[in-house]
C-alpha cells in the first residue's frame, strides 16, 4: 500500500472542514483550529458547522482525520499545508484583512520548510506573489474555492472545476500543483473534473471575477423585480420568459433582498478595490446596486407596514422572519436583511426578529421574539427573504420577493 500523503489544514470553517473531510478519505489529514470545542466535536465525528454531507461523512465514512489545536502536530510532517483561515473585508482599508493567512504561513514555516503551502482563503489579486516575496518561500500555491454555505462538502464532491495557481516557470512546483489537484479529484465523486493550471494572479482573478459576476446576476434580477413591482407587472413571468433562453438560463434569477453571505459582498468590494487606476463602470455599479436594492426594500416594507398599522400614533412593528441568508444555513454574516433592519430602524419602525437559532433576547440591538405565534400576531408586517410554509397563515401581511420558493 502506498504511503499516505500528509495534509495539514489551518481553519475548520466551511472551506477548511469540507476539504479536510474530502481529503481524509485517502490521506492523513490534520485539521487545525484554535477553538477547542470545534476540535472536540470533529474528533467525536460531529460537525461544528451546518452541512448535511459533512455530518454524514463524519459519522459514516472511514476518515483518517485528526482535529487538533497543536500546531507542531499538524504542520511538522505535512506534505501539503492548506490555509483556509477567514479573510474578512476591512471597510476602513478597502481591502481584505489577510493577517490570519500571514500568521498561519509564518507559524507553518516555523515547523516545516519543505511542505507545499496552498492558500484557499479568498485573497486580493496579486497577493500570493507578495507573500512569496515577504517570506522568501517559493513553494506557495493558490487554489480558489467555489462553495455554497451549507453545501460545502457536496460542492467539493461534485466540483465544477479544480483550479490551481502556480508561480510562473516553476516546473517542480507545477508537478506539485498537479499532485494536489489529483488529491482533490481522488476524493470527489464526480469524474472527469476540468482542471485548470494557471498563474497565481490569474487564479486569484478567477475567484473574484466569478463571484462578482454572480453578484451582478443577483443585482440584475433584483432590479428587474424592483421595476416590475413599481410598474405593477408580474416579475415571475418576465424572468421565466427570459430564462428559457439558454444563454441566460434559470440559475441565480430568484429575486432577494440583496446579495450577502460569506463571499459575494466582500469579493465584489475587493475586486472594485483591485480596479484602482483601471477604467471601469460595471464593477462599481454592482456594489452600489446592492445598496440601492436594500434601501428600496426597506422603504417598501415601511410603507406597507404603515398601511397595515391602524394606530397612527404608534410606531409600526416589522417582524423579521429569520436572519439566515438561505435555507439550510446557519450563517448570519453579511445577510442583506441586517442592513434592511438598520434602514427600517432609522425610518422609525420597531423591528422584532424571529430567529430560533438564537437563545438571546436581542441581536445587535434588535429585539428577539421566538414565540412564533406571538411574533406573527403582533407584527404589522412579516418580512421573509425566503418563503417558508410556516408563514402560510400570515400571507395577508407577508412581504417577500421570493418568486420561486428557492435560494
Amino acid at each position: 500500500m502506498a504511503e499516505k500523503t500528509i495534509i495539514a489544514i489551518a481553519g475548520t470553517g466551511y472551506v477548511g472542514l469540507s476539504n479536510a473531510v474530502l481529503l481524509s478519505q485517502h490521506n492523513k489529514v490534520y485539521a487545525l483550529d484554535i477553538i477547542e470545542e470545534k476540535v472536540e466535536l470533529i474528533n467525536n465525528k460531529k460537525s461544528p458547522i451546518k452541512d448535511v454531507e459533512i455530518e454524514t461523512y463524519l459519522k459514516e465514512k472511514e476518515l483518517d482525520l485528526t482535529a487538533t489545536t497543536d500546531t507542531r502536530l499538524a504542520y511538522e510532517n505535512a506534505d501539503f499545508i492548506i490555509i483556509s483561515t477567514p479573510t474578512n473585508y476591512d471597510e476602513t482599508k478597502n481591502y481584505f484583512d489577510t493577517s490570519s493567512v500571514e500568521n498561519a504561513i509564518e507559524t507553518a514555516l516555523s515547523y516545516n520548510k519543505n511542505a507545499v503551502i496552498v492558500i484557499k482563503s479568498t485573497i486580493p489579486i496579486g497577493y500570493t506573489k507578495t507573500v512569496i516575496e515577504r517570506f522568501g518561500y517559493s513553494k506557495i500555491l493558490f487554489s480558489p474555492e467555489f462553495l455554497r454555505e451549507g453545501r460545502a462538502l457536496y460542492d467539493n464532491l461534485y466540483p465544477s472545476r479544480i483550479i490551481v495557481g502556480v508561480p510562473d516557470g516553476d516546473e517542480e512546483l507545477s508537478e506539485k500543483a498537479k499532485k494536489f489537484a489529483s488529491l482533490l479529484a481522488e476524493g470527489a465523486v464526480k469524474e472527469d473534473i476540468p482542471q485548470v493550471f494557471t498563474g497565481l494572479t490569474e487564479a486569484e482573478s478567477i475567484k473574484l471575477f466569478a463571484n462578482t459576476y454572480l453578484a451582478m446576476r443577483v443585482c440584475f434580477f433584483n432590479e428587474l423585480d424592483t421595476f416590475a413591482e413599481l410598474k405593477g407587472l408580474n416579475p415571475k413571468n418576465i424572468i421565466e420568459g427570459m430564462g428559457f433562453d439558454p444563454r441566460i438560463g434559470m440559475m441565480y434569477n430568484n429575486p432577494s433582498f440583496g446579495y450577502g453571505g460569506y463571499c459575494l459582498p466582500k469579493d465584489s468590494k475587493q475586486l472594485l478595490a483591485n480596479f484602482d487606476g483601471v477604467p471601469e463602470k460595471i464593477i462599481r455599479a454592482i456594489v452600489e446596486s446592492n445598496t440601492v436594492r436594500k434601501e428600496y426594500i426597506a422603504n417598501r416594507i415601511y410603507e406597507l407596514a404603515r398601511e397595515n398599522n391602524k394606530d397612527t400614533n404608534s410606531p409600526v412593528t416589522v417582524g423579521i422572519y429569520r436572519l439566515i441568508m438561505k435555507s439550510g444555513s446557519d450563517n448570519f454574516r453579511q445577510s442583506a436583511i441586517q442592513d434592511i433592519m438598520i434602514f427600517l430602524k432609522n425610518l422609525g419602525a420597531r423591528v422584532v426578529v424571529y430567529e430560533p437559532t438564537l437563545s438571546t433576547d436581542e441581536f445587535n440591538g434588535f429585539e428577539i421574539n421566538n414565540d412564533f405565534a406571538d411574533f406573527k400576531k403582533n407584527s404589522d408586517i412579516v418580512v421573509a427573504n425566503r418563503f417558508s410554509a410556516d408563514l402560510e397563515d400570515v400571507k395577508d401581511k407577508l412581504y417577500t420577493r421570493d418568486l420561486f420558493t428557492r435560494d
